[in-house]
């Protein structure tokens, strides 16, 4: 029996040691794929100028436009998902323990997250024909923070969770009302984790180039305002590698440095900052 036993612990072992291997020789790939067709074309212009004419037909320029925009649409998102999501969230671990209805919501949360973030550009831009509207900063908006607040609101959700409950029972007990247990108990308990629910979901939408294909637009000029269209930083990409001149295909891999750069960073700062308030964690 013994032995059985520590032959099924060393075929598990095994099995998780080349999981592990697998991805994280593929993630080494891409990034090298990345680099190394990309780096010959990264430059200070492609992050200080937007593109000049016939960029896309090996003209002069940047991408300033796509970096900037991309960064528009994801903090505006981003902001519209943490008011949604927030309150949705408390809600489900606070005012709801005898109801069947928390239940029903996570559930639909876990069916929405799974959707196609184009299924949500599509429903987007059929309301956007409703109203006469055209693409705009403002639409891609409205399209990034309808798909990231349920994996927002989910993350929250999950992170709450896992405050322990003799913690918000000691609160109680002590006189405070739930919503004063909510504020200063589980929201701060949970504050490093929603902080990296916030971070990785600003990643996942300026990752995203499906959703803002029919709301966004794409332009060559930086936007102004909200009604004025924007580029994206994936379809800058997209855009580039469909060219026939490599060139402009090389051009595309050194956007993809920049952008994966920028997640990179964001997954840097989510650490950083899960660090710095883990002092108020309760351990």
């Amino acid at each position: 029996m013994i032995k059985r036993r520590n032959l099924e612990e060393k075929i598990f072992k095994s099995v998780m040691i080349l999981s592990l291997t697998i991805v994280i020789c593929s993630l080494l790939a891409v990034f090298a794929t990345v680099i190394i067709k990309g780096a010959p074309s990264l430059s200070l212009e492609m992050i200080t100028e937007v593109p000049k004419g016939g960029y896309y037909l090996g003209g002069g320029g940047g991408i300033l436009n796509a970096i900037v925009g991309s960064l528009y649409l994801s903090i505006g998102a981003i902001v519209i998902a943490f008011i949604l999501s927030l309150p949705m969230a408390l809600y489900l671990n606070q005012y709801s323990e005898r109801s069947r209805v928390p239940g029903i919501i996570r559930m639909i949360l876990e069916v929405s997250t799974g959707i196609p973030s184009l299924i949500y550009g599509v429903f987007v831009f059929l309301i956007m024909i409703e109203v006469g509207a055209r693409a705009s900063l403002f639409w891609g908006i409205i399209t990034i923070a309808v798909f990231i607040t349920p994996i927002l609101t989910r993350g929250m959700d999950e992170i709450m969770q896992t405050v322990p409950l003799k913690l918000k029972e000691a609160s109680l007990a002590l006189g405070t009302t739930r919503f004063e247990t909510l504020i200063h108990v589980i929201t701060r308990q949970a504050l490093p984790g929603i902080l990296t629910a916030v971070i990785l979901a600003f990643g996942r939408g300026i990752g995203d180039a499906a959703s803002v294909l029919f709301t966004a637009g794409y332009t060559d000029s930086i936007p102004t305002s909200l009604s004025d269209p924007v580029a994206t930083l994936p379809l800058a990409i997209f855009f580039q590698l469909s060219t026939p001149i490599p060139e402009v295909q090389q051009r595309a891999y050194a956007s993809a440095i920049i952008l994966l750069v920028i997640v990179l960073l964001l997954s840097a700062v989510s650490r950083i900052l899960s660090r710095r308030f883990m002092e108020y964690v309760v351990r």
